[in-house]
């Protein structure tokens, strides 16, 4: 038997380029492996004059020996980095043929070792993590000290600017999934008992592995043992579709649409037309420029001027608060009047594109392209342009994305209501869940969920009042199913807080939330180990039952699926029985391990045994 060896890197200080003439014999013989395989290292050609190379790729340099009595051991070096450049298809055969393999540096050239991390590394790190081959990452010298003797401490941070640190060795041994190990000299002591007994242990390991490989033709001629049946892996469980984020669309809805819950209104400052409506709850979320406009200012104090523009730091000479003498303003469909917030827009740029602000503004604060399409086709000036987006930028409060940025949204994030929720700021509904008071907002309910628009816009006592109970759902249910709403993410705690937001999101008909909370069910359900799930007090069956009841389809798919691929686990349980024909049905046809696969195995098993019987026993 024989182990392979390859070797990458140099031990010396200074890195072997390609061409240089030290590539031979006399580096060979003072390198690592050389050291450790002593008297008996030899090149496959001794009375050659050149190093032998290998022939398909002359940057290995080979020799051999023997260990533990009758182990070759083929070792293949190669000393510089650059000369795998040349032919990286050979290098990856070498590599492949490999039982171990030795990447060596020396920890006084930082420079060849950054090289190695930053550009083999990554090479490397796959094609060693797909062959499982066991690797060995080696750092030989000592640390260099200008104030005194070399310091061999790993801690030692006096020379980090040019030696290579103990951190960053130990973390590349992690990317390369490798044995980390640290040699102050090539000497007798640390050669041969150090990296020699980890380096032993991996070929005692190789060898193992390979007398499990090799037929036992003695054993295979003696007894005619049956072969075990083959099980197959458990079908995969189908996947759960969630639809895509219309978090912006929504709100876009709002502002085209959503008039009626409308408190906000924009006037031009030249010639008092009216430009526009708006919603004081998204401008504030979305705005600290509008926050301070609008909440900063009492709402039912009225000024003594007709006009009242305040000296801000900003854009003090863009918008100011004007009241008319109208506070209340009566609504349709019996909708209760409310306060209205009259802006003067002064500045005759943002006049002529407020509806393209807005819409940039409700639809996250993050589409700066599409905003400067926008204004760019209805301006025809790009200087009258960027002193508008500058204007724009600081109603956002935040920089804009550079343009080489690849998804600014991703960057950034938009600029969502998450600020607004279970806050009572522009409040204008109270919820009632079990004596929890959770304050809301009418126009974010209305723009993301069908149910409250009707409830909210229509004849009903919710339109005309301004506390709303809610039966039939926890608090903290409820207010999970609020910060959906709001943010557009749902983290519920537990499979059962999970299925509660679930019933909840059926209820009001929001399909993404309940396809969410789908996905939380089976990602809870697949974590779970078996054991846990043969004790846990969760009842599938119920879940399975519950998620028919309530129109989850995707998720009751899967759990007949997930109940499948479990059948030895459920099929003890007494809830089984809980089942419909139909589904019990379906369990048993998807069932794992299937009904074949167990007759196979019970059938080998009584040939084992009856072999066992047969056999003659020497007393």
């Amino acid at each position: 038997m024989s182990v392979h060896i390859v070797a990458l890197g140099s031990e010396c200080p200074v890195g072997v380029g390609p061409g240089d003439e030290t590539t031979g014999p006399g580096q060979v013989q003072g390198g690592l492996l050389w050291s450790y395989l002593g008297h008996g290292a030899r090149e496959l050609d001794p009375n050659s004059v050149t190093p032998s190379r290998h022939p398909l790729n002359p940057a290995f340099m080979e020799y051999q020996s023997r260990v533990f009595g009758d182990v070759r051991v083929m070792v293949r070096d190669c000393p510089s980095w650059d000369l795998l450049d040349s032919d990286w298809a050979s290098v990856r055969s070498i590599l492949d043929q490999a039982d171990i393999v030795v990447i060596k540096y020396s920890v006084n050239d930082k420079l060849a070792f950054q090289k190695v991390r930053n550009v083999y590394s990554p090479r490397l790190r796959p094609l060693l993590r797909h062959w499982g081959v066991p690797v060995i990452l080696v750092a030989v010298g000592a640390r260099l000290n200008d104030d005194g003797p070399p310091c061999t401490c790993p801690l030692c941070a006096s020379d980090w600017s040019s030696c290579v640190p103990h951190s960053e060795g130990l973390q590349l041994s992690r990317d390369l999934g490798a044995t980390y190990l640290e040699l102050p000299s090539l000497n007798n002591f640390f050669v041969g008992r150090y990296f020699g007994s980890v380096l032993e242990y991996f070929m005692i390991q190789c060898l193992k592995q390979k007398a499990k490989e090799r037929p036992d033709k003695r054993r295979g001629q003696r007894f005619n043992e049956p072969r075990p049946p083959h099980l197959d892996q458990p079908a995969r469980l189908p996947s759960v579709r969630v639809e895509e984020s219309s978090f912006s669309q929504d709100l876009q809805w709002l502002l085209e649409r959503g008039v009626q819950f409308a408190d906000v209104a924009f006037y031009a400052g030249d010639s008092g037309k009216e430009l526009g409506w708006a919603h004081a709850s998204i401008l504030c979320a979305v705005s600290p420029y509008f926050r301070q406009l609008l909440v900063g200012r009492q709402a039912w104090e009225r000024p003594v001027s007709r006009c009242t523009c305040r000296d801000r730091d900003g854009p003090n000479s863009l918008l100011s608060t004007w009241d008319g003498g109208i506070d209340d303003l009566p609504r349709a469909d019996g909708h209760p009047p409310g306060h209205l917030s009259r802006l003067v827009v002064k500045d005759p740029l943002l006049c002529l594109c407020l509806w393209e602000t807005l819409m940039f503004l409700y639809r996250g604060a993050w589409e700066w392209e599409y905003l400067e399409e926008a204004i760019a086709e209805k301006l025809k000036n790009p200087l009258a342009v960027a002193q508008l987006i500058d204007r724009i930028r600081s109603f956002v409060g935040r920089e804009k994305a550079p343009r080489d940025t690849p998804n600014p949204r991703s960057q950034q994030g938009p600029l969502t209501l998450g600020s607004l929720f279970n806050s009572p700021l522009y409040s204008d509904v109270i919820f009632m869940v079990q004596g929890s008071v959770l304050p809301a907002h009418r126009a974010v309910l209305v723009a993301r969920c069908d149910v409250m628009a009707a409830m909210f816009s229509g004849k009903y006592a919710e339109a005309r009042s301004r506390v709303v109970p809610i039966h039939g759902v926890s608090s903290d249910t409820f207010l999970a199913f609020l910060e959906y709403l709001y943010t557009d993410t749902c983290c519920p705690a537990s499979v059962l807080q999970a299925m509660a937001v679930l019933v909840c999101a059926e209820m009001y008909q929001v399909k993404r939330l309940q396809h969410l909370c789908e996905v939380c069910v089976c990602a809870y359900l697949q974590n779970m180990p078996s054991r846990e799930l043969a004790s846990t007090g969760i009842s599938v069956i119920r879940l399975l039952k519950k998620a028919k009841c309530h129109n989850a389809d995707q998720l009751y798919v899967w759990l007949l699926h997930f109940i499948a691929n479990n059948y030895l686990i459920f099929s003890h349980k007494p809830d089984f029985l809980e089942l419909s024909d139909e589904e019990r049905e379906q369990v048993e046809r998807l069932r794992w391990p299937s009904r074949g696969y167990l007759q196979e195995l019970s059938e080998y098993q009584q040939r084992r045994r009856q072999i066992r019987k047969s056999r003659c026993t020497i007393m």
